[in-house]
């Protein structure tokens, strides 16, 4: 389907272009940007709503400032579909996180109007500032530094930490603050109560804008304006709210709030921004899903629809016959809630990501006993941590990417302290579309390291519910991790009999002769599916679940490596450290010969794309398994002429 741009839009290549427009031809631009955006995200697919929302900032971003010598930072990058639209990559955005397409986020090896990668939220501020003090140095007095950041956003430490050190640099950095009370899901904590009182307070609006409306009467100087308009805001801001005075506090000279759909009135405030030196931070509010009616009521589930009937509002699924299996992280949220009506000690945790994680439903029918923190991840592991002080059974679920942030906690807080803690990491392993900054590769290395942690992955939906099981019982006095995979599983009649698993205790799955493959978590499926091309070439493969890659099951490793003496290992994350690593330094422990393939996630970052594309290129589907399994026996196959 050939989408066409609208008759501003489509001559517009570069911000260049754009800026030799008039400004009241900004609001066709806008308009023609969003639905630009809309047609194509209901037939490719991808995130929707963010970006709409900040269509009108990002025309006023490109428009006022000189990108890319002014450095512009999208904080998280689900809202910079129209920036990519606007800096070069028009005619490109259907290939948007499709594979060998564009990626879905920022990133700088793409365009040199993406000054920073960004795919985790909260880390804007930070690289602006440093961006900003590096020009300051190199005298760049000129160049301006702008972060754009969400509400969602700020509540993460690291943000708090940049705007403590903004404050004090000396340093030409601008924040904006696109205040939407959305991140994914409806945004928590005492910030969003404290934008929205000052954004909900009629008193400071009105007397806010009769404020700047006399000041544009006055025949005063321009410079003499702002230093009254200044001291009378500051004012203003104390009488109508006691705590108005966050950002002055760390020294941030605040402006606003202003309404961020207005684009007239945002490239005129820009422009004044500009020449302010300094710190400074504009706070703006937006609606996520602006201009689409059904993203604008149900910001959620318009995050990232998928595809869709721009028209009716209509989501396009796959039509199924068949009962289909669930996805792992509504099994995680079911599950959750049947073990905690049976233990009272149970208490659900996560950062910001109650939907995705599915512990939403823990948190509608158990509201005293699941939280979401907030995008917090440090919080949230220290948090499970105080409260298994006292007794209870947290299970905090968080995506296993997400969980990279919160790695000192998990050694300092939990590990060394021996806190029964279960960590659900969902995601783990390559996830798909969202590409790099997403895929959960690393959680098995740098968790396999840290002492008093046991570290499992289940290979169905049946393993998983009986792993959180048995993390939950009494008897289990260690941090647990359980890693599992984005979408669905395998299993239609997943609600089996809950049964304890032993730490450290893999299964055999089928008895073979010529060679053993070990896999664990959801790669043994594909495991299974190459075992039944092999034996159709007359091979006779083993295959072991070995389901805890700390402690390995040992009994199980001798048996296999006395009968084998060739071996692959499976698993869906980097082989550097790794679930086959551990195997290789079994197998050198005890005196073991075998030659051994390790089949996994490459020491290279993989690019975006569906996930069985991804798998296929790293060669750990079942058509690679199979193909190695192959040249490993290439002498046991025989060819019938």
């Amino acid at each position: 389907m050939n989408i066409k741009a609208g008759q501003l839009l489509s001559q517009i290549e570069y911000p260049a272009d754009l800026r030799k427009l008039n400004k009241e031809q900004l609001h066709q631009v806008c308009e023609e940007l969003r639905q630009y955006i809309i047609d194509v995200v209901s037939v490719h697919g991808g995130h929707f709503a963010a970006s709409l929302g900040v269509v009108e900032l990002t025309v006023a971003l490109h428009y006022v400032f000189n990108t890319p010598y002014d450095q512009l930072v999208w904080d998280v990058g689900h809202q910079a579909y129209g920036h990519k639209i606007l800096t070069g990559r028009r005619e490109a955005f259907p290939t948007n996180r499709k594979y060998r397409g564009l990626s879905g986020f920022p990133k700088r090896d793409e365009s040199r109007y993406d000054t920073f990668g960004v795919g985790h939220s909260s880390t804007s501020i930070s690289a602006a500032l440093g961006m900003a003090m590096a020009s300051h140095y190199k005298g760049e007095f000129d160049r301006q530094h702008i972060a754009v950041i969400g509400d969602g956003a700020m509540t993460a430490g690291m943000a708090f930490e940049a705007l403590n050190h903004a404050g004090v640099a000396n340093a030409n950095v601008l924040i904006i603050l696109n205040d939407n009370c959305m991140s994914i899901d409806p945004n928590v904590g005492a910030l969003k109560e404290y934008l929205t009182d000052i954004t909900t307070s009629p008193t400071y609006n009105k007397v806010r804008d009769d404020v700047w409306n006399l000041l544009g009467k006055l025949p005063v100087g321009k410079k003499f304006t702002r230093d009254m308009a200044s001291k009378l805001e500051a004012s203003l801001k104390g009488v109508v709210s006691k705590s108005s005075n966050l950002f002055e506090a760390l020294k941030m000279r605040y402006f606003g709030p202003i309404d961020g759909h207005n684009i007239t009135k945002l490239a005129d405030t820009l422009q004044d921004l500009k020449d302010i030196p300094g710190p400074k931070l504009l706070h703006i509010v937006t609606t996520k899903g602006k201009g689409y009616a059904l993203a604008e009521k149900d910001q959620t589930t318009w995050h990232a629809p998928g595809l869709f009937d721009k028209i009716t509002g209509e989501i396009f699924k796959k039509p199924v016959t068949s009962p289909q299996p669930p996805k792992y992280q509504d099994v995680f949220g079911h599950t959750i809630i049947e073990l905690a009506e049976q233990n009272d000690k149970i208490i659900g945790i996560t950062p910001a990501m109650p939907s995705g994680s599915s512990l939403k439903f823990m948190m509608e029918k158990m509201p005293q006993r699941a939280f979401d923190v907030g995008i917090c991840e440090q919080h949230a592991v220290t948090l499970s941590a105080g409260m298994a002080t006292q007794g209870m059974r947290v299970f905090c679920t968080i995506y296993s990417s997400f969980f990279q942030r919160a790695f000192d906690q998990a050694v300092h807080d939990v590990a060394i302290q021996k806190l029964p803690v279960v960590f659900c990491l969902d995601r783990a392993g390559l996830v798909g579309e969202d590409g790099p900054t997403h895929h959960g590769a690393y959680d098995i290395a740098y968790m396999r390291g840290i002492p008093n942690v046991i570290i499992s992955a289940p290979m169905n939906e049946e393993e998983l519910r009986n792993l959180m099981y048995s993390a939950q019982l009494p008897d289990n006095d260690m941090p647990y991790v359980i890693r599992y995979p984005r979408g669905q599983g395998v299993m239609p009649e997943w609600r089996t009999p809950l049964k304890a698993i032993k730490a450290g205790t893999g299964r055999k799955i089928r008895d073979g002769k010529d060679i053993a493959i070990l896999s664990l978590g959801h790669t043994g499926n594909f495991v299974t599916e190459a075992c039944k091309e092999l034996i159709g070439d007359g091979l006779q493969p083993a295959h072991y679940d070995m389901r805890f890659v700390k402690p390995l099951d040992e009994a199980l490793l001798h048996e296999i490596f006395q009968s084998f003496d060739k071996v692959i290992t499976v698993e869906d994350g980097t082989i550097v450290g790794g679930f086959g690593s551990a195997v290789i330094e079994f197998m050198a422990t005890n005196n073991y010969r075998a030659e051994i393939k390790r089949l996994g996630i490459p020491d290279r970052l993989v690019e975006h794309g569906k996930p069985e594309e991804l798998y296929r290129e790293c060669g750990y589907d079942a058509a690679g398994i199979a193909r190695t399994t192959r040249e490993m026996l290439k002498e046991k196959i025989t060819v019938t002429i």
